[in-house]
């Protein structure tokens, strides 16, 4: 029933056995240090069984975090961390690609040592939150803050950043990389119109606001090597107080550098799974005919549409969030049509708690069906 979605993918050089991949999930489980644990191995390693793993954002440095309690990537002990993740994801066959950003404006002073948040300009992103550790220590929601612009000198910060990030990745063993450029975080925010107003090299046109975006991609790939850093884009995103009046043209201006450069993959978010207008079969066609490399959707997906597009020749693979949240054996389930675990929306956003994380159950022997 699912035949495309089950058989075999080769993507930056490594084979893959199915094309149902696990979306990157932020789920506010990291330790005390901001590293990842013993429980955030565990659970990537009951979802192995995906394609491929992309994982939650990983903080290229303390003044990129938007959120507590999300996993870095630039201190020994977060790197140590993500080695116990990547180690668990290996040794129960599974494969990860580690998913790498600076969350820019979403993000408040508080997470970073009372240091405002960094944008391409000074812009805040209105009825957006973010999540912090109070004074008290509670945590909660609060409205995001108004960032500072950052300065060239800022730039090059944020790019050996990256740098060292990417490194640090590699290092922890991560099979491939992915350069975060949507939901409207710090690369997504220099490629919008309505949150990037420079004037320098970093602002203007198209060129110009892809520069950075670009040059991130540029360095992973000299870190890791050719054809093992992806990219994830999100057109048409709506909110994180996104309204870019260019995002089409945008998005096939990106299309048209990635593919000079030999992309493990181009990941995309449709703008769907936050209520945004669903993408046509047509605007999946334009971006097939226009990539040639390897294509990811992501958004609200069912196994028939993932299907279906697939098929269609839209896409690769497709990668579903929440499903592997509630089902660490989705790619079993879809296998057999279900059943399917309900998701406990309540738990998505938990800090340290094993509760709607690693308690989900699996397919018992009497649900499995013959196959």
């Amino acid at each position: 029933m699912f035949e495309k979605l089950l058989s075999p993918i080769e993507i930056g050089g490594i084979k893959l056995p199915n094309r149902i991949f696990m979306a990157p999930l932020t789920r506010n489980r990291a330790g005390d240090q901001d590293e990842a644990t013993d429980m955030n191995a565990a659970y990537y390693a009951q979802r192995t069984t995906a394609g491929l793993i992309v994982t939650e954002s990983m903080q290229i440095s303390n003044r990129a975090q938007g959120y507590a309690y999300t996993p870095g990537i630039y201190t020994d002990i977060q790197e140590a961390g993500w080695k116990k993740v990547v180690d668990a994801v290996h040794a129960a066959g599974g494969h990860i690609s580690g998913q790498i950003y600076h969350a820019g404006r979403i993000s408040h002073s508080a997470l970073h040592g009372g240091l405002p948040p960094q944008a391409p300009s000074a812009l805040i992103a209105e009825n957006t939150k973010c999540f912090i550790r109070g004074e008290n220590g509670n945590l909660s929601f609060v409205p995001v803050e108004t960032p500072e612009a950052v300065s060239l000198d800022d730039i090059k910060v944020i790019l050996e950043d990256f740098r060292k990030a990417a490194q640090r990745a590699v290092r922890a063993g991560f099979d491939l990389l992915e350069v975060h450029a949507a939901n409207g975080y710090l690369l997504h925010q220099f490629l919008a119109t309505n949150t990037n107003i420079r004037t320098d090299q970093y602002g203007g046109s198209l060129e110009n606001r892809a520069r950075l975006i670009l040059e991130v991609f540029d360095i992973f790939t000299s870190v890791i090597g050719e054809g093992k850093t992806g990219i994830r884009i999100s057109p048409n995103f709506n909110i994180n107080g996104m309204a870019d009046q260019e995002w089409e043209a945008m998005t096939f201006y990106l299309i048209e550098q990635l593919n000079r450069r030999n992309p493990a993959y181009l990941h995309i978010a449709e703008p769907s799974w936050v209520g945004g207008e669903p993408f046509t079969d047509g605007f999946r066609a334009k971006i097939r005919n226009a990539f040639k490399g390897r294509i990811i959707l992501a958004g609200s997906y069912t196994p028939e549409l993932g299907e279906h597009v697939l098929q269609a020749g839209y896409a690769d693979a497709i990668a579903y969030g929440r499903s592997f949240i509630a089902n660490p054996d989705l790619v079993a389930r879809i296998r057999q049509n279900g059943p399917y675990n309900e998701l406990d929306k309540k738990t998505i956003y938990r800090r340290g708690m094993e509760h709607g994380y690693l308690d989900y159950p699996v397919l018992t022997e009497a649900q499995k069906k013959p196959v």
